[in-house]
């Protein structure tokens, strides 16, 4: 079936030439071939009716293209404009604009799709290349949700507090993701938020800032088939239960960390680490048995989970560092973590995986 919008005009022959000529129209028909009242006529994957008339009736129009870059608007003779826009079935990708953001917790949420709360945690958005999000699910039960999907790049769901039951296409029955757990979301896969607790938490790192949701109207989920391996968009989706995974000594004396596997599963592009502490943290003023990181990648952002820190970058005094707050670091950036408490826990997301490193330690490298 396909969709025919309808432009009503004094001058069939005017009207057609405009379309044919100037937007690269295709004619389909003209009815009646002695006297035209009608013509159709064909705009890529759009249709429209010219119909003779007493007087003008001037419409909007849409066309999206393939490999169009720019927006670009004409106006035929009875008014009618029709706009060429870029096929948003193509990911665009912004250039990165990195820039020191720390944004501290507060409880300042918009409301988003399907009832959610969202809280931005990268209100630059880096000029739209990455968006960081921090979404609550305030009442707990059935989420108004439906099957979809978006068109990504990379993007990963964290399961901050509470629980919240989920469903993904070619991934099997419906099952939970509870606090530490995440997943990661390849571009284009299906899926659906069926439940939650009341007050759920989730931080959500996607690139680009701006992308589309797309309703799924033909598959259903769950799908018949379970195929774990299936690559989307050639990444693989990881399901990452924090119960299971296994800690491992991290760049830092005194803190630990457990792999999500994205980084195996997206190839490298991107991957997604829980830090947590372990041990005693250094404190007092010899910063030389503070370790120095950087990374000189694409993106590194970190997300207070529980307890606190002191966060040094570059020769500025120490920063207080608390739960829900959510530091970006532009590459290049050397940054330290000291005095945390014992419960201490944070989410770094880096793009391409493995960004992060350890500087050598040279006395007086980091001051107060």
């Amino acid at each position: 079936m396909r969709l025919t919008s309808i432009v009503r005009c004094t001058d069939l022959d005017e009207m057609t030439a405009f379309f044919v000529e100037n937007c690269r129209g295709l004619v389909e028909s003209i009815t009646p071939a002695d006297s035209p009242r009608e013509v159709m006529i064909r705009i890529g994957e759009a249709q429209l009716c010219l119909q003779l008339a007493d007087s003008d009736e001037p419409v909007s129009l849409i066309v999206t293209e393939p490999g169009r870059d720019v927006v670009e608007t004409m106006t035929a003779a009875n008014g009618t404009t029709i706009e060429f826009r870029p096929d948003r079935r193509t990911l665009d990708l912004p250039q990165s604009v990195p820039s020191l953001s720390i944004v501290r917790a507060d409880d300042d949420f918009g409301v988003g799709r399907a009832g959610m709360h969202y809280r931005d945690l990268l209100p630059d958005r880096w000029g739209g290349r990455f968006i960081a999000s921090h979404i609550v699910i305030p009442e707990g039960g059935p989420v108004p949700d439906y099957v979809h999907f978006h068109r990504v790049r990379f993007q990963l769901i964290f399961c901050a507090r509470g629980w919240v039951d989920v469903v993904y296409e070619d991934q099997g029955e419906p099952f939970r993701l509870e606090a530490g757990d995440c997943v990661l979301q390849p571009p284009e896969i299906r899926h659906r938020v069926l439940a939650s607790s009341s007050g759920m938490e989730v931080i959500e790192i996607g690139c680009p800032a701006e992308h589309d949701t797309f309703v799924e109207h033909d598959i259903t989920l769950p799908t018949a088939s379970t195929r774990p391996d299936r690559t989307f968009g050639q990444q693989r989706f990881v399901r990452h239960v924090a119960a299971d995974a296994p800690r491992r000594p991290w760049l830092i004396d005194g803190l630990h960390a457990r792999d999500t596997g994205i980084g195996g599963a997206t190839a490298g592009l991107g991957g997604a680490i829980v830090v947590e502490a372990t041990g005693t943290s250094p404190s007092g003023e010899n910063r030389s048995d503070v370790d120095t990181l950087t990374h000189h990648g694409e993106f590194v952002v970190s997300v207070v989970l529980a307890g606190s820190a002191a966060l040094i970058v570059g020769d500025d005094a120490p920063m207080h560092a608390g739960l829900a707050d959510a530091v970006a670091f532009p590459p290049g950036t050397r940054w330290a973590w000291r005095d945390w408490s014992g419960d201490f826990e944070m989410l770094q997301v880096a793009l391409p995986d493995a960004a992060v490193v350890r500087e050598p330690r040279v006395v007086g490298s980091i001051t107060s």
